[in-house]
């Protein structure tokens, strides 16, 4: 394949169907992105693009992958950082350019380059999507767990971090040893409260290393929070052929999406920011109740049916909600059992959200696949089911469809489909997780082994004798199938 044919930056002058605008000042890097997947390249990076086509400024992205992996650094670098956004709606498809991404580096290959970045008074935010297992939180406490290899090996070596709490130590003790003024520490991703999160595993991983900068970290660095929204699955060869054939050039890392999208932003950002609102984001003074709503309407929902169509053998979300008790029981959990939960201002209609929610699951373009969602469901679950349930408890009603989700989350650990299609355990915890599901051999057993793990279940939730009662009710009607069991729960009052 010649250059020519390849998506690059001599190649836009012929894509001026394909951007957002054809005026297009380069600008210089002011955001570092830690974990440059998919899901920041169809968000983030395109509200920072938008906004500097607003309002211009260098606010131009370094994305930075954590996993030791060239592969990603050296395709985007190939084309000059660009790629394409696949957007793919019931209209049919639209393929958009973005240049906002200007350098991408790997872990642990370009640590110096990243350090000097992170030194430059010219990066005023460091963002990050690494999923919640990337903050290396012990999940009793919220801080650093040092028990974490990682976490342990930063300790010992913090000069040469390979954590999230480890590189953000390193880079802000060295903006504070140098006189410099901090930078914005921007959190991304589908965990809650997640600026207060990030913020207590960094200030705890910094305590045991310097107190003093930990206080430094507490008093000077702003941790805003953010609730964010997109469906975003995993590029396919379609997605390719199909930037391709928009395009006229070959785009080897496309990223596939839905239309919608959502961004909620708490305004702290000391050292300045984007234009964000004038592409779209919410700027607010407190994210908790849009993120509550989006974690218990849209990422409970979605696991819910990840997990029970991993048994039933639906592949993707727009397949499960085409079974028609799937998407009973879906829409009366979010109005019967997650949407009474929930104290939102009264401008956000949540049965018009609800309503949206169905309507998104339904687009047949996607292909978003059951198996990605069900990934890491140790550090899902808490804040996207056993919240809601420990509030439905705390009201003294009904968590039954609640508890259905849980129950199919602990047979989908063995790791099995109701038709014996085996599938694998992606998961922090996985190895604990199924041996505890697979050593279970009746409903109760199931449930008592899964409670134990009090890396999931707070103890009072796990104790509470209607939690249980529920989960067993759940944890028997799936052993005759996940379909019959669907169809029951989609039918109770």
């Amino acid at each position: 394949m010649t250059d020519k044919s390849r998506l690059s930056r001599s190649s836009l002058a012929t894509l001026n169907a394909h951007v957002l605008s054809p005026e297009w000042r380069e600008p210089e890097i002011g955001i570092v992105h830690l974990g440059i997947g998919n899901f920041h390249r169809a968000h983030e990076a395109l509200y920072t693009e938008e906004a500097m086509l607003a309002r211009p400024g260098d606010w131009g992205i370094c994305g930075v992958t954590l996993q030791g992996d060239v592969s990603k650094r050296d395709a985007l670098m190939e084309q000059d950082g660009l790629y394409s956004i696949v957007e793919r709606g019931p209209d049919g498809v639209r393929v958009t350019v973005v240049r906002a991404l200007r350098e991408v580096l790997a872990m642990p290959f370009d640590r110096a380059r990243l350090f000097a970045l992170l030194a430059d008074e010219r990066v005023r935010i460091v963002s990050l999507t690494v999923t919640e297992k990337g903050y290396c939180r012990d999940p009793q406490t919220g801080d650093a767990d040092i028990a974490h290899p990682g976490i342990a090996r930063d300790l010992a070596h913090p000069d040469e971090p390979s954590t999230v709490p480890g590189i953000l130590c390193a880079a802000l003790k060295a903006r504070r040893d140098a006189g410099k003024p901090s930078f914005t520490v921007l959190s991304c991703d589908n965990l809650s409260h997640n600026g207060d999160a990030l913020r207590q595993a960094v200030c705890s991983f910094a305590r045991r290393l310097d107190p003093a900068l930990a206080e430094w970290i507490e008093t000077q660095v702003a941790f805003p929070s953010t609730m964010v929204d997109r469906i975003v699955p995993a590029t396919t060869d379609a997605d390719r052929e199909a930037a391709q054939s928009a395009l006229g050039v070959w785009d080897r890392v496309p990223v596939p999406c839905e239309p919608f999208r959502q961004w909620v932003i708490e305004d702290r950002f000391p050292a300045g920011r984007p234009a964000w609102e004038a592409a779209g984001a919410q700027l607010v003074d407190d994210v908790a109740p849009f993120e509550v709503a989006k974690l218990r309407m849209l990422n409970a929902t979605h696991s819910t049916l990840a997990y029970l169509s991993m048994l039933a053998g639906f592949e993707t979300i727009s397949d499960a909600v085409g079974h028609a008790p799937l998407r009973a029981l879906i829409h009366e959990m979010m109005t019967r059992e997650i949407a009474p939960t929930l104290d939102v201002p009264a401008s956000f209609d949540l049965l018009a959200y609800r309503d949206a929610l169905l309507a998104r699951y339904a687009n047949p373009a996607l292909k978003h696949r059951c198996a990605q969602i069900a990934m890491d469901g140790s550090q899902k679950m808490p804040p996207r089911i056993l919240s809601t349930i420990a509030a439905r408890l705390d009201a003294g009603r009904s968590i039954e469809r609640l508890a259905l989700a849980t129950a199919a989350w602990f047979k989908f650990l063995r790791g099995r489909a109701d038709d014996g299609t085996r599938h694998e355990i992606d998961d922090p915890l996985a190895e604990r997780l199924t041996k505890a599901a697979e050593g279970a051999g009746t409903p109760e057993g199931l449930v008592d082994a899964m409670l134990a793990v009090n890396e999931v279940f707070p103890p009072d939730l796990a104790r509470n004798p209607a939690f249980r009662e529920a989960l067993v009710r759940a944890a028997a009607k799936l052993q005759s199938g996940a379909v019959a069991a669907i169809a029951e729960y989609a039918r109770i009052d």
